[in-house]
């Protein structure tokens, strides 16, 4: 079994339910992009992943885009309340660093971030397809626990009865701080995974 874990879908809980069922698995190692490495990096690095059940998730564009914002705010909180090693990391960190000083505000993230940052730009659908290979099987951070009960049945495992919340994202509705011309700009930059996925703002 491969997981390929794209950000802001909720891997790190996908990543949890795995090591409570399969304390023997492993971090594929020595990547570009360290945890968040493409398949298609996966693959060059480890030709024999191929024969591997593969599985990935993927989430609303728009809902994943705010997600990321609220994310960094809440690490900025974090540090500036006196936490030292998120204040630490908030310095080490390229992507964070970026966007607390030099994204000022969500309407920038979305508008101005994927020029800036590249991973903004990169549609999610391109960490789970290879030149020859695709991901299995494509759950959604929608129905994760339903998608995930499907990857231990696959895997002749027996799914814990609820998914931990790791990194519990923001609890408000994220259209509510879009304009239509942000709405737009997320539709266009993920226009891969709209399509490809049927996602609707």
């Amino acid at each position: 079994m491969l997981f390929v874990h794209v950000q802001k879908t909720g891997g790190l809980t996908v990543e949890e339910m795995l090591r409570g069922a399969l304390p023997d698995a492993t971090p594929v190692r020595g990547l570009g992009g360290g945890r968040h490495a493409r398949l298609g990096a996966a693959l060059r690095e480890h030709p024999h992943l191929e024969d591997y059940f593969i599985f990935g998730f993927v989430r609303n564009p728009w809902a994943r885009m705010f997600s990321w914002y609220a994310m960094v705010q809440r690490r900025r909180e974090t540090a500036d309340a006196g936490h030292e090693r998120v204040a630490g990391k908030m310095e080490t960190n390229h992507f964070w660093a970026t966007v607390i000083n030099e994204v000022p505000d969500f309407e920038t993230f979305v508008m101005d971030g994927p020029e800036k940052i590249k991973r903004l730009r990169i549609p999610q659908i391109r960490f789970l397809r290879a030149r020859d290979r695709q991901a299995d099987f494509i759950g959604r951070t929608e129905s994760l626990e339903s998608d995930m009960r499907a990857v231990f049945d696959r895997l002749g495992l027996t799914a814990p009865d609820a998914a931990p919340h790791n990194n519990a994202g923001p609890l408000d509705d994220y259209r509510q701080h879009y304009t239509p011309r942000m709405r737009d700009r997320v539709g266009a930059v993920f226009a891969d995974d709209v399509a490809e996925f049927g996602y609707k703002f």
